[in-house]
């Protein structure tokens, strides 16, 4: 028996969608100003898998994606506007080179890597700032496990005072030299 032709005929609806809030999602986020550093605990952000959608054969960022960064912003801009601090941390914000930290609480320690939390957080973050995001000099990732409260808490600081140093001086100084000729890989125990 044949199906139908009707059952085949994609269903159509709207194309384009307002972001809607992330499920879960507290009403507030807790955030802490200070002169020179801003904390914030926040949802966990949607997993890569969720964060793009491919529309015309392009990546863009999803429904998800779009609606995480915009509650991090409001939550910014409310921060901002209750804080005596807010002129002081923003000019020393765009004056300096900046220290992210993010501490990762997932349900399930197996389910996620940090990784794919970083860019989305680090762009809402810096977005709801109106910095750019590659003021940020140092990351520091860490997972932990939170059945009962998942979360991300993220802090962003003035970077302490460093020179920019290429990756070969870094190694110079810190590995130990390699004579030409020889190996670096152990010989065969027989």
């Amino acid at each position: 028996m044949p199906i139908p032709a009707t059952n085949l005929v994609p269903r159509k609806g709207p194309t384009r969608s307002r972001p809607a809030a992330p499920s879960a999602t507290p009403v507030h986020a807790d955030v802490k100003v200070t002169g020179d550093a801003l904390a914030l605990s926040l949802p966990i952000p949607p997993s890569v898998n969720h964060q793009y959608a491919t529309v015309n054969g392009r990546r863009l960022l999803s429904a998800k994606g779009r609606a995480f960064k915009a509650f991090v912003g409001q939550q910014i801009l409310v921060a901002l506007a209750q804080s005596p601090h807010r002129d002081t941390l923003r000019h020393s914000f765009r004056q300096t080179h900046l220290s992210l930290s993010i501490r990762f609480f997932f349900a399930s320690a197996l389910r996620r890597d940090t990784d794919g939390g970083l860019k989305i957080a680090q762009d809402a973050l810096c977005e709801g700032l109106g910095l750019n995001d590659n003021r940020v000099v140092e990351t520091h990732l860490y997972k932990y496990q939170d059945r009962d409260h998942p979360r991300m808490e993220i802090l962003l600081t003035v970077a302490p005072r460093m020179t920019m140093t290429s990756p070969d001086s870094i190694l110079a100084t810190t590995a130990p030299a390699v004579p030409p000729g020889s190996s670096t890989v152990p010989e065969r125990i027989p």
